[in-house]
C-alpha cells in the first residue's frame, strides 16, 4: 500500500494565457516536512492553490489524501477587518458546523488551546488589526491547528516575521511532523532549508526536482531552478552546508 499523501500528474495552471505550473508531475510520503522553494512567479502558491481547488487546472490531476488546512499569505488578509483573535481562529471549527450553528463550549475550549499552543491566548480579545505581523501569522496558525487536519499547507510563513518568531513557528511544525503530520511550506531562504525540511519541491513553471534534501537540494539543481541567480545562491547554500556540517 502507497505511502502517498500528495500526488501530482502532468498539472498545468494558467492564469488568463500564460502558464504558471507547466506539465507537473511529482509525488510525497507522508509525514514529511516540505519546502517548496523557486523564484518569483514560479508557481510554488499556485501549487498549494491547486491542491485546495482553489484553482482549476487546465489540464492533469493533483490529489491530497487526507484532510488538510490552509494557512494564507498574510499579504491576502483583510488585517482591518474588525474581528477579534478569538473569533478569528474559531472561524476554524466552522467548515464542522456547518450553516446556522453555533459553536459550543467545547469548540471554544479548542480554540483557547490552540491559541495557547502558539503563545497568543494572552491577545484573545485584541482586534486582529492591532497584531504584529510575527502574531498575525501566529493566529491564522492557531486557526489550522483547530481543524485537526492530516495535511497542513503554509504560504510564506514566515514573510515578515522576526527570527524569534520564526524559530517558534518552525518548532510547532516539527512538532506536528512528530504527531505524524505532512506539511507543506512556501519557502525564500535558501540558507536554511537543510535545516528546516527533510524533503523539498523545488519549482520554475516546470518541476525541477522533488525528493529527499539531501539528494536533490544542489547546485545544478539550484542553477537549473533559478538561472545566473543561482551562482550566489548555490554560494548561500555552500555555507548552509558548512555550518550543518560544523565545517569551518
Amino acid at each position: 500500500m502507497s505511502d502517498e499523501i500528495f500526488y501530482v500528474e502532468h498539472l498545468t495552471v494558467n492564469y488568463d494565457k500564460t502558464a504558471v505550473l507547466w506539465d507537473v508531475s511529482c509525488s510525497v510520503p507522508k509525514g514529511k516536512l516540505i519546502g517548496i522553494i523557486g523564484p518569483n512567479g514560479a508557481g510554488k502558491s499556485t501549487l498549494l492553490k491547486a491542491a485546495l481547488r482553489l484553482v482549476k487546472p487546465l489540464s492533469g490531476k493533483i490529489k491530497l489524501d487526507g484532510k488538510s488546512a490552509y494557512v494564507p499569505q498574510r499579504s491576502s488578509v483583510d488585517w482591518d477587518f474588525p474581528i477579534t483573535v478569538f473569533d478569528v481562529v474559531l472561524m476554524g471549527v466552522y467548515g464542522k458546523l456547518g450553516f446556522f450553528k453555533w459553536a459550543k463550549k467545547a469548540h471554544k475550549e479548542a480554540t483557547r488551546r490552540a491559541l495557547e499552543k502558539v503563545g497568543m491566548l494572552g491577545f484573545a480579545n485584541r482586534q486582529i488589526s492591532q497584531l504584529s505581523s510575527g502574531q498575525q501569522q501566529r493566529v491564522f496558525i492557531a486557526r489550522a491547528l483547530l481543524q485537526d487536519a492530516d495535511i497542513y499547507l503554509l504560504d510564506e510563513p514566515f514573510a515578515g516575521v522576526d527570527m524569534a518568531t520564526e524559530k517558534e513557528i518552525m518548532t510547532l511544525l516539527r512538532k506536528l511532523k512528530k504527531e505524524g503530520k505532512t506539511i507543506f511550506v512556501v519557502h525564500h531562504d535558501l540558507t536554511c532549508v537543510e535545516s528546516y525540511f527533510d524533503w523539498v519541491i523545488m519549482l520554475n513553471t516546470c518541476l525541477i526536482a522533488s525528493g529527499p534534501v539531501k539528494e536533490v537540494f544542489h547546485s545544478d539543481n539550484l542553477m537549473r531552478t533559478y538561472g545566473r541567480s543561482a551562482l550566489l545562491l548555490d554560494e548561500a547554500a555552500k555555507l548552509s552546508q558548512s555550518k550543518a556540517s560544523g565545517v569551518k
